[in-house]
């Protein structure tokens, strides 16, 4: 079962860290109603990090989720490379939000198959909210595609950037082949090939260009450990609160 516990660690961490980045428009959105959404689709994943955690923990003796979420080490987190950027401006963020959740909404509807029956029921649950996200992705995609020169210039450039990078959230475990064997997940090769078949028409309508990744190593290495430099000093202000709270610091 190690394979599946892998499996919803990656996608707990995923949805853990992309949750944070995203609540740091708070505030700061390019409009009042991109302020709220960002706020509320990062408040969803947060919610999707915990009911993952809990899985963790009542099927697989880890922690409970507060202390499993926020107690471990970089070096012990299996989050993709691409939700570890900072927010930077809003086309990158859009980017991104486009590629991740469509790789999301994927999963789970694969995962509704799984023969792991918590995470079975947990992927129709999820699968539902994430439709809307996906909708959201979609509308601001093709919104700024299609906008002035400068909008398209940049939507593509902020594509060409984060596509390699996005590739990393297919990097295969070691465990892959106990995934499909057992029928726990279809697999990362099956979701990316599903991805690209459904993002690609999407861009195509927004006048954008699906690039082809030159090396597509750039974004590996996250489901095993290692992190960029984006990943660390967000743990450590993810962790500012509780580690105050241990040492005593006020406030």
């Amino acid at each position: 079962m190690q394979s599946v516990k892998e499996l919803i660690l990656k996608m707990a961490d995923d949805a853990l860290i992309i949750g944070h980045r995203n609540s740091e428009w708070t505030g700061i959105g390019p409009i009042l109603e991109e302020d709220i959404a960002l706020s509320s689709m990062a408040q969803d994943k947060v919610g999707h990090a915990l009911a993952l955690y809990t899985i963790l923990h009542d099927e697989f003796g880890e922690a409970v989720p507060d202390q499993f979420a926020f107690g471990r080490k970089e070096k012990d987190f299996r989050c993709c490379h691409l939700v570890e950027y900072p927010i930077g401006e809003y086309d990158f963020t859009a980017v991104r939000h486009f590629l991740f959740d469509h790789a999301e909404i994927l999963r789970y509807e694969l995962l509704t198959q799984s023969t792991f029956e918590p995470l079975a029921l947990l992927a129709k649950k999820i699968k539902g909210e994430l439709k809307y996200h996906v909708m959201h992705a979609d509308s601001w995609i093709t919104r700024l595609g299609l906008g002035n020169d400068e909008s398209h210039s940049r939507m593509q450039s902020a594509l060409n950037n984060a596509y390699p990078i996005a590739l990393g959230i297919f990097e295969e475990g070691q465990f892959e082949n106990e995934l499909l064997e057992q029928k726990f997940f279809g697999g990362e090769k099956v979701l990316r090939e599903m991805w690209e078949e459904k993002i690609e028409p999407i861009i195509g309508r927004a006048h954008l260009e699906l690039p082809k990744a030159k090396d597509e190593t750039i974004g590996m290495g996250g489901r095993n450990g290692y992190h960029t430099l984006h990943l660390q000093p967000l743990l450590d202000e993810m962790n500012e609160v509780i580690s105050s709270e241990a040492t005593g610091t006020e406030w």
